[in-house]
């Protein structure tokens, strides 16, 4: 089982991404098939953020059209969303004293925790989370 994170759901729906079709067409993949594919609202709300930001993205979606998107995806059977569990303070404690951890890191943290806590693979095209010891990571844009 996977736990995406936002960069590739933005990367899989923005277009202007150099790693757009690799990232569409491996999520596609996720959404299609019957693994379980868990989606935190860290990353979730994330995505609407980034991806309806005018000054991120000039011809990116509205925020009603990027939670549409959302919710299509919530909608399908295997999609799921982790929450926290009653480790997840003591999950994040040891995150931070094992790891170099900045302050731009902290929120990665929470992702990392829920995917510690429930056996999840961490899906990323961001590095940093190898750091976390622990965490299963995987790339799916490196072949």
């Amino acid at each position: 089982m996977i736990l995406l994170d936002t960069n590739l759901l933005l990367y899989a729906t923005i277009s202007a991404y150099p790693q757009h079709v690799r990232s569409r067409d491996w999520f596609a993949a996720q959404l299609g098939g019957t693994s379980r594919v868990a989606l935190s609202w860290h990353s979730l709300l994330g995505y609407v953020c980034i991806a309806s930001h005018r000054g991120v993205f000039k011809n990116g979606p509205s925020v009603d059209d990027a939670w549409n998107e959302v919710r299509r995806w919530l909608a399908l059977d295997h999609v799921w969303i982790p929450s926290a569990t009653e480790r997840h303070a003591d999950v994040i404690s040891d995150l931070l004293a094992t790891s170099k951890v900045r302050s731009q890191d902290v929120m990665d943290i929470h992702l990392a925790a829920l995917a510690i806590e429930h056996g999840l693979t961490l899906c990323s095209a961001d590095d940093d989370f190898a750091r976390y010891r622990g965490l299963r990571v995987l790339n799916p844009l490196i072949p």
